[in-house]
């Protein structure tokens, strides 16, 4: 579904990203992981038309989208959450996943628009006391369940999720997991970054390791999380797992 090739950024004298390859497939859940700084959202950005790549390619269903705006790579099929949560202030969180249902539809029927951006908060787990309440009254927890539901108000084929889990207790975060599982299983693709390595161990078919802007592995989660480079590098002897 998604290529990168070689793809690169440099940002003045920091080498954000730096020449990779990263594949995603249809219907799986892929996870990008690596150090603060190892240009992780970096790679996000590029692949939803926030930043250009300076070299490279980046495929969506086999179009180049590398130089699109993210607007257009948006409406192709691309949505991403961001890692500092955005909304409307002023707007209630009705009015603000409706704005995504907009984009993506077009002039619904009022009757019909409200009724959708309800059900979406509704799945994502927003108390309905808070359905019209305004975003800037709401806390960080609820305001990542806005976001998530304004991303899938776009329709995404491929949803990419910037540390969504980000100050969520153990319990709001097991229902994170099952929200994203059940995305996934509507048939919507998922490339997570996510630091909580129980999160990506549990949740991703595939996983990515970045440092210093370059992949230096990438395998399944047991794979990833026995591999020496990486466990130097990123995630200390703790997280070895025996074969034995």
């Amino acid at each position: 579904m998604l290529k990168c090739i070689g793809v690169s950024k440099r940002f003045g004298g920091l080498q954000a990203v730096d020449n990779v390859d990263l594949s995603v497939k249809k219907n799986e859940i892929a996870g990008l992981v690596g150090p603060n700084g190892s240009g992780k959202s970096t790679l996000l950005n590029l692949i939803s038309g926030v930043y250009k790549p300076d070299s490279g390619k980046i495929l969506f269903l086999d179009e180049e989208i590398s130089n699109y705006p993210s607007h257009r790579i948006c409406s192709k099929g691309i949505t991403k959450t961001s890692q500092s949560v955005q909304s409307f202030p002023d707007m209630t969180a009705v009015e603000n996943v409706l704005t995504s249902l907009l984009f993506a539809k077009g002039n619904l029927g009022k009757t019909q628009s409200l009724a959708q951006a309800e059900d979406l908060l509704n799945f994502v787990g927003l108390d309905k006391t808070k359905y019209y309440q305004p975003a800037k009254n709401l806390n960080v927890v609820e305001l990542r369940r806005v976001q998530l539901a304004k991303a899938l108000g776009t329709k995404p084929k491929l949803l990419l999720l910037d540390e969504l889990l980000t100050g969520l207790t153990p319990k709001e975060s097991d229902q994170a997991i099952k929200l994203i599982r059940l995305i996934n299983k509507q048939g919507i693709t998922v490339l997570i970054v996510e630091h909580v390595m129980r999160v990506i161990m549990g949740l991703c078919d595939r996983v990515t390791v970045l440092h210093h802007g370059g992949k230096i592995f990438e395998g399944t989660p047991k794979e990833v999380a026995n591999n020496e480079r990486v466990i130097k590098i990123y995630l200390g002897k703790r997280y070895l797992l025996c074969d034995d």
